[in-house]
């Protein structure tokens, strides 16, 4: 009787036991399942961000892409555009959220290094075209000097009037070759290719002048108080730029339009002002013709356009190598005003009108109204002649000289007695008196003032005589470099 209580309660204690590790197994199951079930909501979140995040990646790489793409299809050549046209913009990143991102850094120095290839590049190539012009410019100027000499000894073995007129429309027009061929030279790094003695400033506005087609719209007025001249090293560089000058003021004005030049005297030097009445520029135009007169050391064949407009860029050169002035503004008259500026110090002089007469072709100074400053700078016992009349007038059909006329023996002045040159006054030009030979002297001493003006026929001897020692100079100038050291330091 006594065994089953004990049995019934050792299998109560067995089911008790039992129920208590079901429970805890029920509670750890319950546990393990909340873990479970937290650890599944996290990795349901993270792959959520994972997948978030992976589209923005391929969002991202997409757009990296894109990026890529438009450098390469529209930044770079927006660029390389903009080298040769610098007002042409490039346009920046596609999409804005690069902007300042290890992207856009890495964007901008591909850019950069694009832009320092292409310039150095284009410069190299450009040097290249510049020595391959400069010597080719170099021997066809000489060959055309050789032609113009030939033309003019020409002229002088025929007397026949139709012969010489087409002579000399052959020269007028080996002058145009001469000076495009000039002006591309300079551009190129070259000399102007000829020297000069001093030369009176109205006979370089001349000769400037007749080296172009349409030079008898040109109007030159001589406001010059004295002889003024420009010494030797920069006649020729200042008559390019005149002529390139007055080319720009013919073309874009009408062929029945005068071409108006005055020459004006400053305290420190003097001016040549060109005025047309063309079409004008605009302000854009001006400034960039600002750029080209400027004279850039980096200038390029490539900036003068297609074709190439060296004139300018000619004009800048020289104006950089030898220390005178160009601007260029709106004319009062509707087109163009160009202003040259030449200093006093050093690139001018005055010359004794008595040793050395102007040539008849230049325009005599309009002194009326104004004194005289010319015979009170003259040495003590030495006095300004009065100027006669010419003895025969120039023809206006027969294009002047291509070149700036070489200073004539006229009958217009009368020798004056030589004389020690004195200082001049304060803020006036330099004097150049030039000495004459002893048997010069004692001829002059001879001659009374009223001695008889030569013949016609002794004037055209004597003009021809000078003609022929012009182009033996020539021949002598295209044969030997310039031997002024004081130029060859400037240019």
């Amino acid at each position: 009787m006594t065994s089953i209580p004990e049995a019934l309660l050792w299998c109560l204690s067995a089911g008790t036991a039992a129920a208590v590790v079901l429970a805890a197994l029920s509670v750890r199951a319950s546990g393990q399942r909340k873990a479970l079930r937290a650890r599944l909501t996290a990795a349901e979140e993270q792959n959520s961000a994972t997948l978030h995040g992976n589209t923005e990646l391929s969002a991202r790489l997409r757009a990296t892409e894109a990026e890529i793409r438009h450098l390469a299809g529209t930044r770079l050549p927006d660029l390389t555009m903009a080298l040769a046209h610098p007002h042409v913009p490039v346009r920046g990143l596609l999409d804005a959220r690069f902007a300042g991102s290890e992207t856009d850094q890495a964007l901008s120095a591909v850019l950069e290094q694009v832009s320092e290839a292409i310039t150095s590049e284009r410069t190299r190539v450009d040097a290249a075209a510049q020595s391959t012009l400069r010597g080719a410019t170099t021997t066809i100027q000489a060959l055309l000097y050789q032609l113009q000499t030939a033309l003019q000894e020409m002229q002088h073995r025929y007397d026949d009037p139709a012969v010489a007129q087409d002579l000399l429309n052959a020269d007028f027009l080996n002058e145009q070759a001469l000076r495009r061929i000039q002006a591309t030279g300079v551009v190129c790094g070259a000399w102007p290719g000829l020297t000069r003695e001093d030369s009176y400033l109205a006979e370089l506005v001349v000769g400037a002048s007749s080296r172009l087609r349409g030079y008898e719209r040109v109007t030159i007025s001589n406001q010059l108080r004295d002889p003024v001249a420009v010494v030797a090293r920069a006649v020729e560089p200042i008559a390019i730029t005149v002529t390139e000058l007055l080319a720009n003021a013919l073309h874009h004005s009408h062929r029945e339009l005068p071409v108006t030049v005055t020459l004006q005297q400053g305290n420190r030097g003097a001016s040549v002002i060109i005025d047309d009445y063309g079409v004008g520029m605009h302000d854009d135009e001006i400034k960039a013709a600002m750029e080209l007169l400027a004279g850039d050391d980096n200038l390029l064949l490539t900036q003068l356009g297609d074709p190439p407009r060296s004139g300018f860029a000619a004009a800048g050169q020289l104006v950089r190598q030898y220390g005178y002035g160009v601007h260029v503004e709106p004319s009062p008259y509707g087109g163009v005003r160009a202003v040259v500026y030449i200093p006093g110090d050093p690139l001018l002089t005055v010359l004794d009108e008595s040793a050395q007469p102007m040539s008849v072709m230049a325009p005599l100074p309009h002194r009326s109204g104004v004194p005289d400053r010319s015979a009170s700078m003259l040495p003590t016992g030495a006095t300004a002649s009065a100027p006669a009349a010419p003895t025969a007038p120039a023809p206006a059909a027969a294009p002047a000289p291509a070149t700036a006329p070489a200073p004539r023996q006229d009958d217009r002045f009368d020798p004056a007695p030589p004389a020690e040159p004195a200082a001049p006054a304060e803020g006036e030009l330099p004097r150049r008196r030039r000495r004459k030979p002893v048997s010069e002297l004692d001829d002059s001493a001879s001659r009374t003032d009223s001695h008889p003006l030569r013949s016609p026929e002794e004037t055209g001897s004597r003009w021809a005589a000078l003609q022929r020692g012009t182009e033996s100079g020539r021949a002598v100038a295209q044969s030997e470099p310039p031997r002024s050291t004081e130029g060859n330091a400037q240019s």
